[in-house]
């Protein structure tokens, strides 16, 4: 079992900056692959990023130029680095975990950009 921890979220006007952190406990493979996903009211969850130590990391056309994902020293810990933020990046975001084809969630963190 592998269980994800986000933080990070908040309210923030559109321009601003925000960074998610999320930490994996468990049974964590450092090769695995984790990510961010976002739901925003009414829309179905979508890919944000994605990280992978022998694959790297890779973006939403959506993101890319504003968002950086980054693993951190901690074995399980991923951020995401949000910057210019739109009012179209209100969402809750997601951790994901995947490994040997399981996925775990986190419980999310809600991201409100105002305009």
């Amino acid at each position: 079992q592998v269980q994800l921890v986000e933080s990070g979220g908040g309210l923030v006007q559109a321009g601003g900056s925000l960074r998610l952190s999320c930490a994996a406990s468990g049974d964590i493979f450092s090769g695995a692959t984790m990510g961010w996903y976002r739901q925003a009211p009414g829309k179905q969850r979508e890919l944000v990023a994605t990280i992978n130590k022998n694959i790297g990391a890779s973006l939403a056309d959506s993101v890319k130029g504003r968002f950086t994902i980054s693993r951190g020293n901690a074995k399980g810990t991923v951020y995401l680095q949000m910057n210019s933020l739109k009012p179209e990046d209100t969402a809750v975001y997601y951790c994901h975990y995947r490994w040997a084809g399981y996925d775990y969630w986190g419980q999310g963190t809600r991201v409100t950009v105002s305009s």
